[in-house]
């Protein structure tokens, strides 16, 4: 179970909102334990989506993981 604020990886893509494997949310809202809403942002903290996902589509970061940034479309 995740809380809010915090950061999430997606595990599959979201072409419908402009999202891939890999990026990285913050969850904003715990519906219940299987659905959160996720936000996802540019660098800046523009809001490119903010989705209502399931438990299973989202993971917590890993310790040896490094992030990386790419332009949006």
């Amino acid at each position: 179970m995740f809380t809010e604020h915090s950061l999430v990886v997606l595990r599959r893509d979201v072409p419908e909102s402009g999202l891939l494997a890999g990026d990285v949310g913050s969850v904003i809202g715990v519906i219940d334990t299987v659905r959160y809403d996720v936000e996802f942002t540019t660098a800046d903290g523009y809001t490119v989506a903010t989705v209502n996902l399931a438990s299973r589509d989202i993971r917590s970061g890993r310790a040896r993981e490094i992030l990386h940034v790419r332009e949006i479309a």
